[in-house]
Order: structure tokens, then C-alpha cells, then sequence
């Protein structure tokens, strides 16, 4: 066995930058409902577990320990970290921005539901995108691809590497372009939807104003789409978390 040095223990720290800022950041990890400590605690544990795999890359990069270094490569070690959580949560973000949309136009907006993975409460649609996202994240073990992620991010990002504040905002506007595309796929169905029936609605209603048609028409509404959801929810979330798990093999 070893002696545990300062070096050691700079080591170790240093891999809770990377890995604690990209948890941060990650869905499921970073959930509010999951209290601070519980996410503190499953860091130092997943720092500690991945320490022996990633000790003899960190080991042999880290230059000379000198404050003003290890400094240096702590901030970096952050944003790194960060910059690959912020990613990952891009993909929800975009989902959460389309099915709020999707929802307000399918007229379930007026519902909003209690708050699961945000502070403030959601259309339940939403929450219901959103959170069996997150199901399906865990379900799928994709939490165990975002540490082998992590893993492979030390030979595409080397310790040794500094802040390329470029390059991040680079990969960081790919993503956003990316994951919101994907979501304007997944929640295309409701946006024809919503606005072919709210044509026909606006139709019907001039040509009878006598008839409060909004009001009438407002349960049919619901229906039609509550039965698009029920076609297309499975297709929609499967095309979902294949693009997130493509996002992790391909980085």
C-alpha cells in the first residue's frame, strides 16, 4: 500500500473538481429534491470509487504542486466539470422549454402540478416529460455512462490542459442546437395539433359567434390530445434517450 502524501490527497481533490462540478449539473444527480448533503456524500463516494481508474493518468499529468498551479487547475478541473454536466442538462432543459410549449398549446397550461424536478410548478405534461426522462436515465443505467464518460473525459480534456473558454462555448452552442431541434421532433405532434384544431376552432367560432365554440370545444380538445400523447409517448422518450445516449459514447 501506498503512503497517502499531499500529493495523493491533491490528486483526489482535484478529481472531485471535474466529477463534483459535472454532477452539479447532471440530471437525476442534480435534482433539488435530492438534499445537499445526499448529493456531497454521492460525489466524495463516486470520487473515491473512480480514484483507483483515474489516480495514474492524474498522477503522472500533474505538474509541479505549486499553489499558484494547483489553483490554477482547480478552476480548471471546475469548468471542465461544469462544462460537461451544463451539456447534459441541456438535453432536459429543451425537453422541459418544448413540453411547456406543447402544453400550452394542447390548452394543459391552466394545470400547472406540483414541483418535481424545478422549484416552481409545471404543466403536468411537463413534469411528465421530464420526469420519466429521468426514470429512464437511471432505468436505462445511463448514470453508469456518465462516469465512463467522465473517465474518457481525462484523454479528450487532459489534466495538463487549460481553460479554453473557445472551444466550451463552441461545444456548448452545438449542444443547444442539438438538444432543441430534438426537442422541437419530440413535441412537433402537439404543435401541428394544436394548431390545426385552434384554425378550426377560430373557423367554426366566426362562423357561429353566437356559440361560445372555445368553451364547447375545449373538452375535445383535451382529448385529441391526450390520445396524441398516448401514441406518441413511448416513440418520443425512446427518441429521446437515444439521443442522449449517443451524446455520451460520442461526447
Amino acid at each position: 500500500m501506498s503512503p497517502i502524501t499531499s500529493e495523493t490527497l491533491i490528486v483526489v481533490f482535484l478529481l472531485f473538481c471535474r466529477i463534483g462540478g459535472c454532477l452539479m449539473l447532471m440530471p437525476g444527480f442534480s435534482s433539488t429534491r435530492i438534499p445537499v448533503q445526499i448529493r456531497l456524500f454521492v460525489t466524495v463516494a463516486i470520487t473515491l470509487a473512480l480514484t483507483p481508474v483515474l489516480f495514474p493518468v492524474v498522477n503522472t499529468a500533474l505538474p509541479d504542486p505549486t499553489p499558484p498551479t494547483v489553483l490554477r487547475m482547480i478552476f480548471s478541473e471546475m469548468f471542465t466539470g461544469a462544462l460537461i454536466g451544463l451539456i447534459g442538462r441541456l438535453f432536459f432543459m429543451a425537453l422541459q422549454f418544448m413540453a411547456t410549449a406543447a402544453a400550452q398549446f394542447a390548452g394543459f397550461s391552466p394545470l400547472p402540478g406540483s414541483p418535481i424536478e424545478d422549484t416552481e410548478p409545471l404543466p403536468a405534461l411537463t413534469t411528465f416529460f421530464t420526469l420519466t426522462a429521468t426514470v429512464l436515465l437511471f432505468a436505462t443505467e445511463q448514470h453508469l455512462e456518465i462516469l465512463r464518460a467522465l473517465i474518457a473525459s481525462y484523454s479528450v480534456i487532459p489534466l495538463t490542459e487549460p481553460i479554453a473558454t473557445e472551444q466550451g462555448l463552441i461545444r456548448l452552442g452545438d449542444a443547444f442546437s442539438t438538444t432543441f431541434i430534438l426537442a422541437l421532433q419530440i413535441s412537433s405532434p402537439f404543435i401541428v395539433y394544436a394548431l390545426i384544431i385552434n384554425l378550426m376552432v377560430g373557423i367554426a367560432n366566426k362562423l357561429v359567434p353566437q356559440i361560445p365554440v372555445y368553451f364547447i370545444s375545449m373538452p375535445f380538445v383535451l382529448a385529441g390530445a391526450l390520445l396524441l400523447l398516448y401514441f406518441t409517448i413511448s416513440e418520443a422518450l425512446s427518441l429521446f434517450i437515444a439521443a442522449f445516449i449517443a451524446w455520451l459514447q460520442t461526447g
